[in-house]
């Protein structure tokens, strides 16, 4: 680590003699193991380790990247050479302005007792064995686990030195059954953050074996009633469900990138684009959707971003106005904030860019139970199995895989099949009317944005979330 450390630093100070105005190089370090079991038999297993320096130069507002994977002085000064001539080389429209200087100096940690480093493959062939019971009787099943350990070290012209540490039991499981309800598939990112402990602290196994008779059970007695397509009706949706739409149709056009028009012909615009942030309103005032790096123990935690730029919790929509984009140190000068610390890199070969972390609608103030009290007909989706958005982030729709029946003000134990959740963006926020008072963020999902692609953890969830009137694209 030591030698990656100087190097990264020899990187920057050789980019200010070749006369850069901003210079910063990320030495990271990431050790990933793949272990795949299908219908519970081994496929595939291995490690990957890596190790390489990222670096980036602004030379008269253009910006130049370059990065090796190889720790050679030599091979380093050739990469710095190549990014300050991309950027001479570049001209820029409208010249990168990063803002205010940013100078931090610390070191944080993901916690971690029991660190996934000193797990051996035999633990590891132990866990597969109890989590591929949980899943026998079904005709498919896939299971993949992959402990990541990642070290960076973040160095910058502006006297920013920062190290950060995580670790992951990235854990994937695909379900595949067939029933009276037909066929169906539910995927699962059951992805822990944390050391081994993580595995018995969140239940792993038995979360699992849960997911897993659910399932079985919606194959078999899940109905299409079809008064629910006939009229509007009212909605609650669990945290699952509410982290996909917090994800989705908050938190992806909140990205200052995608506003502005970056992300364009990649990964999609923004409906924001037409918003006046701060004053618009995009939901009703029970709608807050937070955005928050610092949450420890989940897959988006960072306490500082990959500019060196210190973590806080953002609020994306606050009270059902459109409060604040994510921003990086770019996009933070372009709207006249400053960043907020979205800043996040897949590796070393990649160039921070705006993303999201933890989203989820914050608490409310209802029960669990309040939130059916008045419906006379709906649906309460649990969980979901499918789900598409267009690339303004705002014509979406959920289609249920786990939901039941409400009626008269309670819900019953009827599986209602397939039913989907249709809406744009603005409709559907406009149209809560209660969140409860749990906020659940244990959604794990691997976010991908970026050419090339670059796939991040996250975490995302909230309180159960009640929606009046919609009228549902379908059930069955």
């Amino acid at each position: 680590m030591e030698h990656g450390k100087e190097l990264a630093e020899s990187c920057m100070q050789y980019a200010l003699e070749l006369g850069a105005d901003y210079a910063d190089a990320r030495f990271v370090t990431t050790t990933i193991e793949g272990h795949v079991y299908r219908n519970g038999a081994p496929v595939s297993g291995g490690r990957t380790p890596s190790a390489g320096i990222g670096m980036r130069v602004l030379v008269e507002g253009s910006m130049g990247f370059a990065s090796i994977d190889r720790l050679d002085r030599g091979l380093a000064r050739s990469a710095v050479e190549t990014a300050v001539k991309m950027a001479r080389t570049t001209r820029r429209r409208e010249p990168v302005d990063m803002g205010g200087p940013v100078s931090n100096r610390a070191s944080w940690s993901m916690d971690v007792r029991d660190s996934l480093r000193g797990v051996d493959i035999d633990t590891i062939a132990g866990l597969a064995g109890e989590m591929n019971r949980q899943m026998e009787g079904l005709p498919s099943y896939t299971l993949i686990l992959s402990p990541v350990v990642c070290d960076k070290y973040l160095v910058t012209s502006e006297g920013t030195e920062v190290t950060g540490h995580t670790e992951q039991l990235q854990t994937y499981v695909l379900l595949t059954g067939h029933g009276k309800a037909g066929s169906e598939q539910r995927f699962m990112d059951l992805t822990t953050a944390g050391g081994w402990e993580r595995v018995k602290d969140t239940g792993l196994v038995e979360r699992v074996a849960d997911e897993v008779q659910r399932f079985k059970r919606v194959l078999e007695v899940a109905v299409a009633p079809k008064e629910l397509v006939q009229q509007p009706v009212d909605m609650v949706v669990g945290p699952e469900v509410a982290g996909i739409i917090a994800h989705e149709n908050v938190g992806h056009p909140s990205e200052g990138d995608r506003i502005m028009g970056r992300e364009g012909a990649q990964a999609g615009e923004s409906f924001w684009r037409d918003l006046k942030i701060g004053e618009a309103r995009v939901g009703s005032q029970q709608v807050t959707v937070c955005e928050d790096p610092t949450i420890p123990n989940t897959g988006g935690f960072y306490l500082y971003d990959d500019e060196g730029v210190r973590a806080r919790r953002r609020f994306l929509i606050k009270e059902g106005v459109a409060n604040e984009p994510l921003l990086n140190r770019e996009f933070g000068a372009r709207f006249g904030t400053g960043s907020n610390g979205a800043a996040r890199a897949a590796g070393f070969d990649r160039e921070p860019i705006i993303r999201m972390s933890n989203t989820f609608f914050a608490a409310g103030d209802h029960t669990f139970e309040e939130l059916f009290e008045g419906i006379s007909l709906g649906v309460y989706m649990r969980s979901f199995s499918e789900w598409n958005i267009d690339d303004r982030r705002y014509q979406s729709k959920y289609t249920g895989c786990e939901a039941y029946l409400i009626r008269d003000g309670a819900l019953t134990d009827t599986l209602v099949k397939r039913p989907i959740l249709e809406s744009t963006s603005v409709g559907l926020l406009s149209a809560v009317d209660a969140v409860s008072k749990d906020e659940v963020l244990d959604f794990a999902a691997t976010c991908g944005k970026g050419d090339p692609m670059q796939p991040v953890p996250v975490y995302a969830g909230g309180g159960h979330v009640r929606i009046r009137g919609i009228r549902l694209g379908g059930v069955g």
